[in-house]
């Protein structure tokens, strides 16, 4: 697509208001679009109608549209775009999707307008994750490139600071559970894998090798492989090794050129072998220091991902609802002494500790240490009257703590099923003290 901004006025696409036009293409057009009804913005992707009645390429746009259709309602990921309704218009078909202000990953692929490595390397990592929750649905992307990947800025502009990213354009998905027949060599020649380029059977693997040209690109300021011709092109993905992303760019690791060559194996069993590991490798870079942490100082979401997943209290949780913690959470460090809770407080607040601990004192009187993993306050942000949210002890940090908390508002925010994991989260800690409260009282030497 070609970036545009056409302001539009009254036009309608179906129900929906046409505010302006986002882009265009071969094949289609982009518009914001107003959805009354849900009272939000949205992205419509329109069909042209002169490209519906070609002869040759009609049928295969009508597929695109029909791939893109079939997954309405089905993808929902905070690092993906959401397919909200598709219209097959007899004229111009259109599709419904979550609207994303910001820009494209394609302006930071030019040399003079390179992103820091740490922000790319994060970028790569929500996009493994979100590509990994795609491919757990059935369906390999087949065309990751930078202009399918939209980056959330801060303030909507295409030139504001980069907050996130979502994988969007699934027109050429592979379906691999759909009877439907698929159409074969699709893709964007500079971010397929040999197998792909040859028309074989897909998985995981090719998606995994387009995602690391993307990550090679935004690094380097140029794809993997670069020809004057397509011939000559697919000759160097084939036989040619990417040139060393070391020395192209100051701060470039070794490590770093190691994940993404790997990724860009010819052979699909020398790429990592699925989508975990591959983002686990790229979040590993910044665990290890390969990365330079310039413009970046804080912890990054890569980083309060991977720390949710080791914690005993969100074992149940998957990635889609962890993403939600990372988002919606408040996250707080607090020092050695820092009292969490005060005896006849009333509380509204439940902390999850992430790192360090807390010592639990009643009348002066340690009864409880509590380390990683653990939940404290959550008595008081589940009782049912003001009187019973008065905390019975002090809770005092004795090692320094990084915690998580929410209050009722802000758990208000995210999605059922996330609040639903944190009532299982909770009757799994009510149910082990009431446990050890059994045993302090049926074997009290034991225990002491």
């Amino acid at each position: 697509m070609n970036a545009v901004d056409i302001e539009l006025q009254h036009e309608l696409i179906g129900k929906y208001a046409a505010r302006r036009k986002l882009g265009e293409g071969a094949s289609s057009e982009v518009f914001l679009c107003r959805d009354e009804f849900h009272d939000r913005d949205v992205a419509i992707k329109r069909v042209r109608a002169s490209a519906m009645v070609d002869a040759v390429d009609g049928p295969v746009y009508a597929r695109f549209f029909a791939a893109e259709a079939a997954l309405v309602g089905r993808l929902q990921h905070p690092n993906v775009v959401q397919i909200f309704d598709a219209v097959a218009d007899p004229v111009a078909p259109y599709v419904v999707m979550e609207y994303v202000p910001g820009t494209t990953l394609r302006p930071f692929c030019r040399p003079d307008s390179l992103l820091p490595l740490e922000l790319i390397v994060e970028i790569g990592f929500k996009c493994a994750m979100a590509l990994g929750y795609v491919f757990r649905q059935g369906l390999i992307h087949r065309d990751v490139k930078p202009a399918n990947i939209l980056a959330v800025t801060h303030d909507g502009t295409p030139t504001g600071d980069i907050t996130d990213v979502k994988v969007s354009d699934f027109g050429s998905v592979l379906n691999l559970s759909s009877d439907v027949t698929q159409i074969d060599h699709v893709g964007s020649l500079a971010y397929m894998s040999p197998e792909q380029l040859d028309g074989h059977a897909l998985d995981c693997r090719a998606d995994i090798y387009s995602l690391g040209a993307v990550l090679y690109h935004l690094i380097a300021g140029r794809p993997p492989f670069d020809a004057p011709s397509q011939a000559v092109l697919m000759n160097h993905i084939y036989n040619q090794q990417p040139a060393s992303l070391t020395g192209m760019r100051a701060g470039v690791d070794a490590a770093v050129d190691a994940v993404i060559q790997r990724a860009l194996a010819k052979e699909p069993k020398d790429r990592f072998p699925n989508w975990d590991e591959f983002a686990q490798a790229l979040s590993g870079l910044i665990a290890d220091h390969k990365v330079p942490r310039g413009q970046i100082q804080g912890v990054l979401d890569s980083e309060r991902f991977n720390l949710l997943r080791s914690l005993d209290f969100f074992a149940g949780f998957g990635d889609v609802e962890l993403w939600e913690v990372v988002h919606r959470a408040k996250w707080q460090r607090f020092s050695f002494g820092h009292p969490l809770f005060k005896r006849g407080e009333e509380g509204r607040t439940f902390y999850i500790i992430a790192q360090g601990g807390v010592e639990v004192f009643r009348s002066g009187k340690r009864v409880a240490v509590l380390g990683a993993g653990t939940s404290v306050g959550e008595m008081a942000y589940l009782a049912p009257s003001p009187e019973l949210r008065r905390h019975s002890t002090d809770v005092i940090v004795t090692e320094s703590v990084t915690t998580i908390s929410f209050t009722p508002e802000s758990l208000e925010q995210v999605s059922p099923a996330c609040r639903h994991l944190f009532d299982d989260a909770f009757i799994r800690v009510l149910v082990r003290r009431l446990h050890a409260a059994h045993e302090a009282l049926a074997h009290p030497r034991r225990i002491m």
